[in-house]
């Protein structure tokens, strides 16, 4: 099923599924590069673009890079604590090969399967505002466009889950947030799962058997299709 916008009054699906290196949508976080751009001019400090095959029947949707995590690196979860749960429990279910080092030059690869961030710069406090996150969505449709087999996606919290729904067309009213819960989207299935990141591992909202128990509910809908 093809994703459409919700709403026509939102920017047209662009031809490409990344913005480009100085996208200009989004005053704030312009801003925000412009100034880590001159404070870390070896850092990647740009949009971050997807990671992965684009035949791969399984999407991965967070929400944005981290600071000093994948705006540093370039890579969706490489450099801070979310990318080493996501990546390990990637490999444990078959969806990534190689070894995970935390730089985008490492071994890690993905198997039928591709990541991105429902909003591709990094945000101030790692929290995007609504219209950020309008302005980013037709790259997330256009990037779930892009992949003719897929039949998965896992949302990593609250916001990646409303962005994709909203990419969709579909009323959030109707797909609540519940991690573990599962969600059809046409011929798309939605996962939802708490995001992996060090605050809500930390606190408990999210162990790593949460974790897995979602990516095996995603492996046994995958392996299903064959």
């Amino acid at each position: 099923m093809a994703p459409r916008l919700a709403s026509a009054a939102e920017p047209p699906v662009p031809a490409a599924p990344e913005p480009g290196r100085d996208c200009p949508l989004c005053p704030r976080l312009v801003a925000f590069r412009e100034h880590w751009r001159a404070e870390e001019p070896s850092w990647h400090n740009a949009p971050v673009p997807s990671f992965g095959p684009v035949d791969g029947r399984l999407l991965i949707v967070g929400l944005a890079p981290g600071l000093r995590g994948a705006n540093r690196t370039g890579r969706p979860f490489t450099g801070d604590y979310a990318g080493e749960l996501l990546y390990s429990t990637l490999i444990r279910f078959g969806f990534a090969t190689g070894v995970f080092e935390a730089r985008p030059d490492d071994s890690l690869r993905l198997v039928d399967a591709r990541l991105t961030n429902a909003v591709r710069c990094v945000p101030p406090e790692n929290k995007p505002t609504t219209e950020e996150m309008r302005n980013c969505r037709p790259f997330l449709a256009a990037t779930i466009g892009l992949l003719p087999g897929l039949s998965a996606i896992v949302a990593l919290g609250k916001i990646a889950h409303d962005q994709v729904l909203a990419a969709h067309g579909e009323r959030l009213s109707r797909h609540k947030f519940a991690h573990g819960a599962v969600h059809r989207l046409g011929d798309v299935v939605l996962f939802d799962s708490y995001h992996c990141s060090r605050y809500n591992t930390n606190t408990g909202v999210l162990t790593t058997e949460m974790f897995h128990a979602v990516f095996a509910k995603v492996r046994a809908h995958i392996d299903a299709l064959a």
